[in-house]
């Protein structure tokens, strides 16, 4: 399970986002973060059983800074108030699809899988994909299971047709998709649950043919 630990310190830090009040609190934060590798390193473990890309994964590669690119926002917050990690074969920097966590309380916590809004060189090369393996493509997709589980794709699509795609293509609503991702939301109660790894677990072994069909286009 995540400790409540790790709820109570994001909870706090999004009632007191700033600087100074991080570093009074920054040993809290480091005892939080080891917690949370230690949760993934646990549930990579478990995943490694249906998915073996993943046997050699270093989570520390997978969790993302709590520091927020203020950049070109209009949010200058300075610090994110969830915890979150893209599990795959290659780190949270590479291609790979993969299986993503987001722990945030207030009911803001989810897990997704598949590929994030991917590079154009890689979009084109799921799109291919998709359209040479339609059959498949869709067989997974329509399995009741993913269904149950997750809904349909995240609708992250293009208004217009992808270049060099024919408008009647029977696939082409999912070739205008520009990011192949599967979410499911998750209830502050079940993240708290002593079987959350293995409840975890068996979400992304549902989203895992999908993850592969993707990989395998992107390899």
């Amino acid at each position: 399970m995540i400790s409540k630990n790790i709820f109570s310190f994001l909870k706090a830090l999004s009632e007191n986002n700033n600087r100074e009040w991080f570093e009074k609190h920054k040993p809290e934060y480091q005892i939080i973060q080891a917690q949370f590798k230690e949760f993934l390193e646990e549930l990579v473990i478990e995943m490694s059983k249906f998915d073996d890309t993943l046997q050699d994964v270093d989570v520390s590669k997978a969790i993302f800074r709590i520091y927020r690119d203020v950049r070109f926002s209009k949010d200058k917050t300075p610090y994110k108030t969830n915890m979150g990690a893209w599990i795959n074969k290659g780190g949270k920097n590479s291609i790979n699809a993969g299986y993503y966590l987001q722990i945030q309380p207030g009911g803001n916590s989810f897990a997704a899988a598949g590929s994030y809004f991917p590079d154009a060189s890689n979009l084109k090369k799921l799109r291919q994909e998709i359209d040479y393996n339609s059959i498949a493509f869709k067989k997974i997709l329509n399995v009741k299971k993913l269904k149950e589980t997750f809904g349909e794709l995240s609708d992250f699509k293009l208004k217009t047709i992808p270049k060099s795609y024919d408008p009647t293509n029977p696939m082409i609503e999912y070739l205008k998709q520009k990011s192949f991702i599967v979410t499911k939301q998750l209830k502050d109660s079940e993240i708290s649950k002593p079987d959350f790894i293995r409840s975890l677990s068996d979400i992304y072994k549902t989203a895992q043919p999908l993850v592969q069909f993707l990989n395998n286009a992107l390899d």
